[in-house]
């Protein structure tokens, strides 16, 4: 499975952005699907999760109300639309896939519940 993370780019403070992450090579419409981030000096992070039909959504309690994950599982497309955004947002994003499909709250923010991963795209926010 291979993820391709893009829509990355440079905003100010209270502006707006929405990565999508495509995947190819796997049955994408079976995986939950997680974004994380990596800002600089700092360990990745969970943002957000979904489970493999969109009926579940769970949050980082910092990007709760501001980001909303989405899929689209006929274009194998994951979406992060980030609202209200904060210089402390900048990082680099990473999507992951969760074979299992399923999301629960003890479990979405875990980096080992995903197999695989992109290979990230970098959001600046200026104050």
């Amino acid at each position: 499975v291979q993820l391709q993370a893009s829509g990355g780019g440079l905003v100010q403070a209270g502006g707006s952005l929405r990565l999508s992450c495509a995947a190819s090579g796997g049955t994408f419409s079976s995986y939950a699907m997680g974004w994380f981030r990596q800002a600089p000096g700092k360990e990745r992070g969970f943002v957000a999760a979904i489970s493999w039909n969109g009926g579940s959504t769970g949050y980082a309690d910092s990007v709760k109300g501001r980001f909303t994950i989405s899929r689209d599982n006929a274009k194998n497309t994951v979406y992060l639309q980030m609202n209200s955004l904060k210089p402390e947002d900048t990082a680099v994003y990473y999507c992951a896939a969760d074979r299992y499909g399923i999301i629960s709250r003890a479990t979405m923010s875990r980096e080992d519940e995903y197999d695989y991963w992109g290979q990230g795209t970098q959001v600046t926010v200026s104050s």
